[in-house]
């Protein structure tokens, strides 16, 4: 009987919202494949990603740090050369950390050339992958515009359609993220109203069973070292186009519920303003365009759960289930015109709250099958989890989230946390230009528990705040016309004070390191606050007594 998880495939989806899964409740969107690991394991249905925009999301996922802590707060900021990673903590315990996909990581290579460091060394490279040692790096983001790609990186995936007989320069935006018109052009994705059509691609090249494969070839190539996996998915993050037959899958019938109320848009926050009212958030307030593209979504979600049922019958073929620890989660979710708004950016449930199933194969977890933990879980504690699997001590003063494995083993810590953060640093956004502040001021702040969520923004703008247990669906701010109790504002900026103070930077020296500190420098003659030696021991004294060296004195 295996006692332990021996390899962990940590899959990570780009924008799946936390109730687009049937095991969530998901009324019309069936999927049998997350719903079956959620039946070998636990979800989490309380999980916070520590920042709701892809770059700065994952590289919390990737520290266990908040973005307070990492300083890499949104797409495109560099995680600084020297961060404490997954792949440090796991090879220093004797586990390789590999990558099949997305990061979204912007190398820092102004730190890189400061101290010296090459690009194509080993260390190099890691520094530039986040940790990570690739098997295979595919951002999945290769749109081209009047001034050049959007990412400048080389993209297997566009070389591997190439190489399938796909033509042009760009098959990722012709073919894999575009339809094809009666006439013969391309129909965009990006254009949402080609979102009802199919890919001009084969299914079986599309960029979801094309990372399927390249991640069944890593497993293929493995020994007996153990491993972590990350496998990192590009779908359903937009251009919501997906291949044919999903195509076809999904109608405006099953389209759930809007959430969202007239009273959202009286008196608004300026910030969410400012977001609901940009391009994104007005086209997702048009019925034509939810009906074309929640659909496509959903199908892209479908094209997903069949992946991770290929990726499930090979553990099972090769008789790896049974010592592979399995993660499935997302950097963050999408509004799908909820709240008035698109795409992600603030902290509602549908944008900031993500997926988070894990099985554990080891007997210690047999108690916990098919349970589901309703405890506030941040997404900093899978770098923490991972630690504990592979048999390592979570570095506190390093990693600031928290192992999960007490709970998938039946137990709940005394001590678990009261409240879950997230941030996000707006100010690259027209929103910020709309609200007028300066950078350092468009920074916003979450802080929530099981029964209330706070929204703060610096700059001197008015906070947000939910009653969850009266109002679910977030959908009557109690700030905006002065209905939010005292008392809870007092206790959720007492938290956020709290955690504002709490030890982030001093990486360099654990606690148990500092202790062990203490007091040896008597023993390295540093003796202060003494009059004639009496008050410490002989032996601290046995290089301050004994015949003088002469008399050199005057």
């Amino acid at each position: 009987m295996v006692h332990r998880a021996k390899n962990i495939l940590f899959i990570m989806y780009d924008q799946l919202r936390h109730d687009y899964l049937s095991c969530a409740g998901h009324k019309t969107l069936h999927t049998p494949h997350f719903d079956r690991v959620a039946e070998m394991g636990v979800r989490f249905s309380r999980c916070y990603v520590q920042s709701p925009v892809c770059g700065a999301s994952r590289m919390s996922f990737y520290t266990g740090r908040y973005t307070h802590s990492h300083g890499a707060q949104w797409n495109g900021f560099p995680l600084r050369v020297g961060e404490h990673t997954l792949g440090d903590h796991l090879r220093k315990i004797g586990m390789g950390c590999h990558l099949i996909g997305k990061t979204h990581m912007r190398a820092d290579k102004d730190g890189m050339e400061r101290l010296g460091m090459s690009e194509t060394s080993q260390i190099g490279l890691r520094q530039s992958e986040c940790g990570f040692d690739s098997y295979i790096r595919e951002d999945g983001m290769v749109p081209v515009g009047p001034d050049g790609f959007y990412d400048d990186r080389r993209s297997p995936y566009n070389e591997y359609l190439k190489s399938k007989g796909y033509g042009g320069d760009n098959p990722w935006h012709d073919n894999a993220n575009a339809g094809r018109t009666d006439d013969g052009d391309i129909a965009s994705g990006f254009l949402m109203k080609n979102a009802d059509m199919p890919a001009n691609v084969r299914e079986e090249d599309s960029e979801t069973p094309w990372l399927t494969s390249r991640t069944i070839d890593f497993i293929e190539e493995q020994g007996d070292d153990p491993w972590l996996a990350h496998v990192s998915y590009i779908k359903p993050h937009w251009p919501y186009i997906v291949p044919a037959p999903y195509h076809q899958l999904y109608g405006t019938d099953d389209i759930q519920p809007l959430n969202r109320a007239d009273g959202e848009m009286e008196n608004p926050h300026p910030v969410y303003e400012g977001f609901a009212t940009n391009r994104i958030g007005q086209a997702f307030q048009r019925q034509e365009v939810r009906d074309v593209v929640i659909p496509a979504y959903m199908s892209l979600i479908k094209q997903c759960d069949d992946q991770l049922g290929r990726l499930l019958k090979h553990l099972e073929d090769t008789d790896r289930m049974k010592d592979t620890m399995i993660v499935l989660t997302s950097d963050h979710g999408d509004y799908l015109g909820d709240h008035f708004m698109g795409e992600k950016d603030l902290f509602h449930d549908c944008s900031a709250k993500v997926p988070l199933i894990i099985y554990d194969p080891s007997s210690a977890a047999d108690g916990t099958r098919g349970s589901v933990c309703d405890e506030l879980v941040e997404s900093i504690d899978c770098v923490a989890t991972f630690i504990e699997v592979a048999g390592g001590e979570v570095p506190e003063h390093i990693v600031e989230g928290r192992s999960l494995v007490p709970f998938l083993h039946g137990e709940v810590p005394d001590d678990w946390r009261e409240f879950a953060i997230s941030e996000y640093d707006y100010s690259i956004t027209p929103a910020a230009a709309k609200v007028g502040l300066e950078p350092r001021d468009c920074r916003l702040m979450m802080v929530a528990d099981k029964k209330w969520k706070l929204f703060h923004a610096e700059g001197g703008i008015r906070p947000m705040l939910f009653d969850l247990e009266n109002d679910p669906n977030e959908l009557d701010d109690l700030c905006k016309d002065g209905r939010a109790p005292e008392e809870v504002l007092d206790l959720m900026y007492e938290r956020l004070g709290h955690w504002a103070r709490r030890m982030s930077q001093r990486v360099t020296k654990s606690e148990d390191d500092i202790k062990a500190m203490r007091g040896k420098s008597g023993r390295r003659g540093v003796l202060l606050g003494l009059y004639d030696g009496s008050e410490v021991d002989d032996e601290l004294l046995c290089k301050y007594v004994g015949p003088a060296d002469g008399d050199y004195t005057p």
